[in-house]
């Protein structure tokens, strides 16, 4: 028990219940949470680059996931230790600020944390420790401007932003089509964006995803799509030239706030009543038809009546659309989000040059379509999900299994057997190809986690248009940087440096090991190649293409996120460091 005395001589307790209380000190605390770190960060390891593995996580519910999105992996993981929900941070914050590289700021993380343990066990201490990391970070950012490029681009010109895009899905589980989806994210960026301000609202990027089809089917909307439908059967599919009225009243009449009560004690009171109530329907339909709308889209619902109606007097309405969803529809069409009926005027309505339905498939999954907008700077990305799996049915063996069992049974003449065996072969089929598209959900959400990556990729590259090249180049060069200027350095702090230099390695390393290549031989040719050709552009060459030069390999990534897996990795590692006493509660 901790116990201090006063002047004199009477003993009080420091920490309340301390034999309840679990408590690690010194390097104990410190390899302790180390360990923790470096356990979260083996995890994502193996999920690193273009040939990295996926992860399946099942949360409590029994909702499946596959992703290998560093961000998702952990926001999935019941994490426990506190130091591993650092880690958890760690990732969560390189998401929010870059949108890419959530998986290699934890692995860069986890690097130098083993590099520090083996620094304590030296006997230096942590403070020099993460001095040595923050100076040897600085050398690291400072020689990434040196080596970055900057690359010109415009509505028309949009290439460079493409290759970039490409890079950040070929470690997607979407990398087959990951020409066309890196095409489809950059021009609803361009779309989106304020060239002028260097700013993207990705917010006016709406990605909605239906089950069924194939990933080639995914398509870019300029407008918005909504995952409602016509409220009546009979009302029209297709509204050209389209006013629209956005409405967050509904079709009912208006209710007292206080309580109350209807005496209704004859027929005439009930008919008059039910008059009164169609009378509001009919001024509400009327309003909406004076203002010039053609389509009504209501937040809330209304009933069969005031449907039964707005069909009867031609006009189309949609119901139970969400708030957002209105917000970009008044956005993207120019309207205004009408609270009463009595506030819609021909001003306040939104204008599309097409409006349809459109269902899918054999089920009875309708989506409405709002394109051709006045303001197309609200987008959608509509993604269809599917595998598309082709597999062979062969009847050879069924037809080897036919003629031997027929030959048996005819032995004496061929005629009988050849006319059994052409009426049979209808049905036992030669050689049948069946190509199954299956759509599920786990590829819809995935192939919207990889499309938010690309879109932050594009949004990064507009803000700042300088690139780093990647496979590990960027990294490798960054270590021969700082262990260079490690020399310089005359305190205890050159071994953290040189420390923070091997970590940096652990990247192209787990790139090669993740390709199925011999990890150190591997880094130590690229390493070798990069100082004799002074090439700070020579990576892993984990596709096996046959070259190491990135450039030619059209292999980017952007500087400010290579910056901030830097800081962000270094900053946590060092508020790991400090910590040197570490009290728990006890498990019972």
């Amino acid at each position: 028990m901790a116990l201090a005395f006063d002047e004199y001589g009477r003993p009080f307790i420091i920490i309340k219940e301390q034999e309840q209380k679990s408590r690690l000190r010194g390097l104990d605390a410190q390899k302790a949470n180390i360990s923790a770190g470096r356990a979260v960060a083996r995890i994502l390891r193996t999920s690193l680059g273009p040939k990295g593995m996926d992860k399946m996580l099942q949360s409590p519910d029994g909702d499946v996931t596959i992703t290998n999105d560093g961000a998702t992996i952990l926001e999935q993981m019941d994490v426990d230790n506190q130091i591993a929900k650092l880690m958890v941070e760690l990732s969560r914050s390189q998401d929010y600020e870059i949108g890419d590289g959530t998986t290699g700021v934890v692995v860069m993380a986890g690097a130098l944390l083993e590099q520090a343990e083996k620094l304590l066990e030296r006997g230096i201490h942590p403070i020099r420790i993460a001095e040595g990391y923050e100076t040897a970070s600085r050398i690291a950012v400072e020689h990434l401007e040196k080596i970055a490029q900057k690359f010109e681009y415009g509505v028309s010109n949009f290439e460079p932003l493409v290759q970039t895009c490409m890079t950040t899905l070929s470690s997607k589980i979407v990398n087959r089509c990951k020409r066309s989806l890196a095409e489809i994210a950059v021009k609803a960026v361009l779309a989106v964006a304020d060239l002028e301000r260097k700013d993207v609202n990705l917010d006016l990027i709406k990605v909605e995803g239906k089950v069924g089809g194939k990933l080639e089917d995914t398509e870019l909307v300029y407008g918005i799509v909504v995952d409602k439908d016509m409220s009546h059967p009979q009302m029209p599919k297709k509204i050209e030239d389209a006013k629209i009225a956005i409405l967050t009243c509904p079709f009912e009449p208006p209710k007292p706030k206080t309580k109350h009560k209807v005496d209704i004690d004859t027929v005439e009171k009930f008919q008059t009543l039910r008059k009164q109530e169609q009378q509001y329907f009919d001024d509400m339909v009327q309003k909406c038809k004076d203002a010039g709308a053609t389509l009504v889209i209501c937040q809330w619902g209304f009933d069969d009546e005031a449907n039964h109606l707005l069909l009867h007097r031609n006009l189309p309405a949609v119901r139970w659309v969400g708030g957002v969803e209105l917000e970009l529809i008044a956005i993207a069409t120019g309207g205004r989000i009408v609270p009463r009926f009595q506030e819609l005027t021909p001003e306040k309505l939104g204008k599309a040059g097409l409006v349809r339905e459109k269902s899918f498939g054999t089920t009875k999954d309708r989506m409405l379509y709002i394109e051709h907008c006045a303001n197309s700077r609200a987008v959608t990305i509509f993604i269809r999900g599917g595998t598309l799996f082709n597999f062979v049915m062969s009847g050879i063996c069924m037809l080897k299994e036919t003629l031997h069992f027929f030959s048996e049974m005819f032995t004496d003449t061929e005629e009988p057997l050849l006319a059994i065996i052409n009426s049979f072969l209808p049905g036992v089929g030669m050689i049948a190809t069946a190509s199954i598209s299956i759509g599920n959900k786990m590829m819809i959400e995935e192939t919207k986690r990889s499309i938010h990556d690309a879109l932050c990729v594009a949004r990064n590259l507009i803000r700042n248009n300088s690139i780093v090249y990647g496979g590990g180049s960027a990294e490798i060069s960054c270590s021969i940087s700082v262990e260079a200027a490690a020399d310089r350095y005359p305190g205890v702090e050159q071994y953290a440096i040189r420390a923070f230099a091997d970590a940096l390695d652990a990247i192209p390393m787990a790139l090669a090991e993740n390709s199925g290549l011999q990890p150190i031989e591997t880094l130590s040719a690229v390493k070798s190649q990069q100082v004799k050709e002074n090439n700070p552009y020579c990576g892993i060459d984990c596709n096996d293409v046959g070259t190491n030069d990135m450039r030619e390999q059209n292999v980017f990534e952007t500087l400010i996120g290579k910056q901030q897996q830097i800081l962000l990795a270094t900053q946590v590692v060092k508020m790991i460091l400090k910590i040197d006493d570490v009290i728990s509660p006890s498990e019972y």
